[in-house]
């Protein structure tokens, strides 16, 4: 496995100018302006702002910039409401609330620094986010309207890693509900840890280590199978994915652990996106320095077998969009400055990428 631990800072990365990008040149997108993709970039990188991807006839084009909308690290959407959340990645992190048009309805403090991962409560009545530089996560109540209930809850997380320059402290990097919305899970880069807060009756929150990585190793998303009691915690530091059995009371226990890189790589690299098919037979990870898509076929069971890894189209892969009624991943590579364009063939493999629309500064690709 590669240690990344001369792999930057985050921090330092948005301030050297990195982000991730956007789109290419023959996709088969059927969706209109209202349900068409974002792209957020960071500002220190040449960003415009946030950006309205439009499907076309020659592909995805870039329509006008919002400038006012910022650094937008990451973001998700009301399927109910409609409406949008969006991280504003920066000291004092900032959650900003739009309706379809990017109309801003509302600003509130992340309650920590440097946001950069959220989900939504599958009743749409909670929203969490993750705070990297602090080491917290945030929690808000909303509304049927899907608006904030008060100015959130803090949970702070503890611990640190033997990578000093990476794992000092605690940097909360993903955020996820279980299916019945009543648990939440953290993944902590810097505390090695998947944190577990049970959410209770009357605002009260029970937290605790649901699993324990091998020190070191740098956790920093996690995708569940759609289907079976299984998780796949990807590491960005040991650059591995771990296969994760779930329990019912929110604790994992691992059953395997693979490498994201081709044998015999030897160079830097850092793993990070991570996703899952809808139907639960593919596997997808970034690999971030091999500049690849690691594939895997996910077996009945939930194992993993490793089926390819294909090129990013660009330099430093951050985040993907896995878009399988287009046919395509678009990848998001952050020093490249590019959205990247892989055909997905029907059995999830990935074809030749093209490298598609520019766009410096980005860090994010969302429908």
């Amino acid at each position: 496995m590669t240690n990344a631990s001369h792999i930057l800072s985050r921090r330092t990365l948005i301030g050297a100018g990195m982000g991730i990008a956007a789109c290419p040149s023959t996709l088969l997108a059927r969706t209109s302006a209202a349900t068409g993709l974002i792209a957020g970039t960071y500002a220190n990188g040449g960003g415009p702002g946030l950006v309205r991807l439009v499907a076309g006839p020659q592909g995805w084009r870039a329509a006008t910039p919002l400038p006012a909308i910022r650094n937008v690290s990451f973001g998700v959407r009301s399927a109910t409401t409609g409406l949008r959340y969006l991280l504003d990645e920066q000291t004092e992190g900032r959650l900003g609330i739009y309706d379809a048009r990017f109309n801003r309805l509302a600003d509130l403090s992340t309650l920590g620094a440097d946001p950069c991962h959220a989900a939504l409560s599958p009743d749409g009545r909670r929203l969490a986010v993750a705070n990297y530089s602090s080491g917290c996560v945030a929690l808000f109540a909303l509304d049927r309207a899907g608006r904030p209930l008060g100015e959130g809850t803090r949970i702070q997380h503890e611990g640190s890693g033997p990578n000093r320059d990476r794992q000092a402290g605690p940097h909360a990097h993903w955020v996820g509900f279980t299916a019945r919305g009543s648990q939440l899970h953290s993944v902590d880069l810097g505390a090695d840890a998947v944190f577990l807060h049970r959410l209770g009756a009357g605002g009260a929150i029970d937290t605790s280590i649901a699993y324990r990585t091998e020190a070191g190793a740098g956790p920093r998303h996690l995708a569940r199978h759609p289907r079976l009691p299984v998780a796949y915690l990807v590491t960005e530091l040991a650059n591995t994915v771990t296969v994760l059995r779930a329990h019912p009371d929110g604790r994992f226990t691992a059953l395997a652990t693979l490498s994201t890189l081709p044998k015999g790589f030897a160079g830097a690299s850092a793993a990070a996106h991570i996703a899952v098919n809808a139907a639960g037979t593919r596997l997808y990870i970034s690999n971030r320095g091999h500049d690849s898509i690691a594939v895997f076929a996910i077996q009945r069971d939930g194992g993993l077998t490793l089926l390819q890894h294909a090129g990013c189209g660009g330099h430093w892969p951050r985040l993907f969009l896995l878009r399988e009624a287009g046919g395509e991943l678009l990848v998001a590579n952050q020093r490249s400055g590019n959205i990247a364009r892989l055909p997905l063939a029907r059995d999830g493999r990935l074809g030749t990428p093209s490298r598609g629309l520019a766009m410096p500064g980005v860090v994010f690709v969302s429908a």
